[in-house]
């Protein structure tokens, strides 16, 4: 079979590469790029992290990182990884590795410098693929190449094997699915569908942070219907059924109408059920912001035009109801629009004549809504607006 090399890629110039294959004695077979930044690059997408394994121990890479003046982090060391800064440039440098024992959530490992073990521990072919620091040749140990031109996600090994060693592979497998896939593996898809309890020993914060970059996937509509057809979220969220995937399926193409990319948070609001969104929000552990989003999202309110809405709920907010309710038209609206803001203090309304206390917020909101309702007229129509709410006010103050 033909060597095959990477493509020079913007990445791999980043500062203080260099440096580090020098420290880990690349040239000498010391370390190797690892999986995304090589699939990637493979694949001419864009490379954000960058892996570097290494038959060096954990102990050892320190030890050469700091001798080359390059900041070592510990940030992962029982499991081999240790984070190198070498001039700005962020690198995770893991140990090659073997399994001890699995549990489904956690692993025990054994260093090793042996390349194939390391690949063989992986989940996918096409996240087993290494390329030298120098160079750039691809060193593949199970067809991850053949994979990645197929368009294939193929695990390593028996796939019921793997999903018991790390249950999370299941929503992984339909996640690379949908980010490089086109027809799901036979073999993968029978064991995750076999294996979809496992899914109830994640933790849900787990669970949802591979389901939203499921989402955020340009294959993430045709994913999701596949992984509802057999049943594979049903242990953990039920809610999202057959009428969910039609509501993503119609915001997908609302968004692409619109031009909009893809958003996880959006599309997960489509596939949750009003009523049930805000309890299945705290199941995952979603942050508050998330969840404040969702619950905005979905919220039903008296129909207002696009921009009274995006003023009093917010633009953002009022995006998320336009796509998930199909209207292109409040989007283009929405989109380039900046939320004004009231030209008026309740300080001018005293000076108009109200008295202090609750008489000037009311009556500010009063303002306020005929100002929303004309489109947010210019300070001068305020002032008019001001003008005729408290002339009002205090006749009806008078005949109280």
């Amino acid at each position: 079979m033909a060597v095959r090399t990477l493509p020079h890629a913007g990445w791999m110039d980043r500062p203080g590469l260099d440096r580090l294959a020098i420290a880990l004695d690349a040239d000498a077979g010391g370390a190797r790029y690892v999986g995304g930044a090589v699939r990637d690059t493979l694949l001419a997408r864009d490379v954000s992290d960058i892996d570097i394994a290494t038959i060096h121990t954990p102990a050892e890479v320190v030890r050469r990182l700091e001798a080359a003046g390059i900041k070592a982090v510990p940030t992962g060391i029982a499991h081999g990884t240790v984070t190198a800064i070498s001039d700005g440039t962020v690198v995770e440098v893991t140990t090659l590795r073997h399994d001890l024992t699995t549990d489904g959530r956690h692993a025990e490992v054994a260093f090793t410098d042996d390349w194939q073990a390391d690949a063989a521990r992986r989940d996918f072919t096409i996240n087993a693929l290494y390329a030298d620091l120098r160079g750039g040749t691809v060193h593949d140990y199970f067809g991850g190449l053949d994979d990645l031109a197929a368009g294939r996600v193929r695990f390593i090994g028996d796939p019921l094997r793997r999903i018991a060693e790390d249950h999370l592979r299941i929503l992984r497998f339909f996640r690379f699915l949908a980010r490089f896939g086109d027809v799901p593996d036979a073999d993968g898809l029978a064991a995750c569908i076999a294996r979809a309890n496992d899914l109830m020993a994640l933790s849900r914060e787990r669970i949802a942070d591979e389901l939203l970059k499921l989402l955020a996937t340009r294959g993430a509509v045709a994913i999701v219907r596949l992984m509802v057809t057999y049943g594979i979220l049903r242990p953990v969220l039920p809610e999202i059924d057959a009428a969910a995937v039609d509501r993503l399926t119609a915001l997908a193409a609302t968004e692409a109408a619109a031009a909009l990319p893809a958003d996880p948070i959006r599309r997960l609001a489509a596939l949750l059920p009003p009523a049930q969104a805000e309890a299945v929000a705290a199941r995952l552990k979603l942050s508050n912001a998330q969840r404040k989003r969702i619950a905005v999202a979905l919220a039903i309110d008296p129909p207002q035009p696009p921009l009274a809405l995006g003023y009093r709920i917010g633009i953002e907010g009022a995006i998320d109801r336009a796509l998930l309710a199909g209207d292109i038209d409040a989007v283009a609206e929405l989109r380039d629009w900046t939320r004004p803001v009231l030209p008026l203090s309740g300080g001018a309304l005293v000076e108009r004549g109200l008295a202090k206390g609750p008489d000037v917020a009311r009556a500010l909101r009063a303002v306020e809504t005929q100002w929303i309702a004309e489109r947010f007229p210019d300070a001068d129509r305020t002032a008019a607006i001001a003008d005729a709410v408290v002339d009002q006010w205090l006749r009806a103050i008078r005949n109280r």
